[in-house]
């Protein structure tokens, strides 16, 4: 991108989004920041930094030399994340809600904002590249170089519209020279920890979060051979492959079947929501943990049709490697076989397919294996 442009930032707080601003300034773009509030139920909260991280924010405006706006988005991203967030729980499956505020607050309702403003571009501080390819005009959502940040998992489902008015600078460094250009100019946030908390939960426990929104009947936990082992406090409280706080640690099984020995961990393998019941399994590799199929819908794709049926790649989470796989045609979406036997794969998380380092786009995952939640 030769041209100067006018580019709004998101700046978050965390150094990623600081040093987008400070290469785009350093490339003679008229840079504009944006802080971007989310959430405001519990903001007072000992969990929720949204207060110091705007002051962090606005330090590194300062030190950068641009202008900075702070924006509420609670209203939307109520409506359109978390009310979708509460709703997927509820029917027993495990959203991403990082992937639905990609697609509805930061790359629609901060976009249009941005627009608004005069803007000609915008730019966050993810771990993705945008390229053109020149064959075919499409924008193309690719991989960030550092592969243990490649954030293009919660980006797959970004629009032509969006790709074309999106920059992502950091995606084209490795975190660790992020940190060193951070230093280099004394950003006040240069040392700031990652956040790794969804962004209205933080880092406060999540079961004691989900407990205000979400009504739970308790229930038996039962082995895969109908044994019942404890209770559960309601099955939205638990996901797929979890191990800790069921509760059971103390059930040892003398001669224990199928992959699991005496006194191996328990892991949550199914829900059955019609009996309330929760059923887990012994041993990491138990047949209840490992998938060949899974079938997702709510489908969108990066190039605005889906690819061609065929082998690609896939991540059925994030940080996970990419997995061999074949593409088929599903009523409302799309299915996806896997040679290789895929662990906890989780009715609501994503699954991403992947052309190399091109992302394509993704669905939400309906049913594995045949079954749904």
């Amino acid at each position: 991108m030769s041209s100067k442009q006018r580019v709004v930032v998101g700046l978050s707080g965390g150094v990623d989004s600081a040093v987008t601003a400070h290469l785009l300034k350093q490339q003679g773009h008229e840079v504009v920041g944006i802080f971007m509030k989310n959430w405001e139920d519990d903001d007072d909260s000992e969990y929720c930094s949204s207060n110091i991280d705007f002051v962090d924010a606005a330090a590194v405006a300062d030190v950068i030399g641009i202008e900075i706006e702070h924006v509420n988005f609670a209203a939307d991203y109520k409506d359109r994340v978390f009310a979708e967030f509460l709703r997927e729980y509820q029917a027993g499956r495990t959203p991403n809600p990082d992937v639905l505020c990609n697609a509805e607050i930061k790359f629609k309702a901060f976009l249009d904002h941005a627009m608004r403003l005069g803007a000609e571009k915008i730019a966050t501080g993810h771990y993705a590249r945008v390229r053109q390819n020149a064959g075919t005009g499409l924008f193309e959502l690719l991989k960030g170089l550092d592969p243990s940040k490649d954030q293009s998992y919660f980006l797959h489902r970004l629009n032509q519209a969006q790709l074309s008015k999106t920059l992502f600078p950091v995606g084209e460094l490795h975190k660790t020279e992020v940190r060193r250009i951070a230093e280099e100019i004394k950003l006040p946030n240069a040392k700031k920890k990652d956040s790794t908390g969804i962004c209205f939960i933080g880092e406060r426990p999540f079961r004691e979060f989900l407990n205000r929104y979400i009504s739970h009947a308790p229930g038996p936990i039962q082995d895969d051979r109908g044994r019942t082992l404890a209770q559960h406090v309601g099955l939205s409280f638990y996901t797929l492959g979890q191990r800790q706080g069921l509760g059971i640690g103390g059930v040892k099984e003398k001669g224990a079947q199928r992959g699991g020995g005496e006194h191996e961990p328990w892991f949550v393998a199914r829900k059955d929501l019609a009996k309330n019941t929760l059923r887990v399994v012994q041993g990491h590799d138990h047949p209840w943990l490992l998938s060949h199929q899974l079938v997702a819908q709510d489908v969108s794709w990066c190039a605005g049709h889906a690819p061609a049926p065929g082998s690609y790649a896939a991540k059925t989470r994030y940080r996970q490697q990419d997995a061999a796989c074949s593409l088929q045609a599903a009523p409302e979406g799309f299915a996806l076989q896997f040679p290789e036997a895929q662990w906890a794969v989780t009715p609501g998380q994503s699954a991403v397919l992947y052309d190399g380092d091109v992302c394509l786009g993704g669905g939400v995952i309906a049913t594995v294996d045949g079954l749904a939640p």
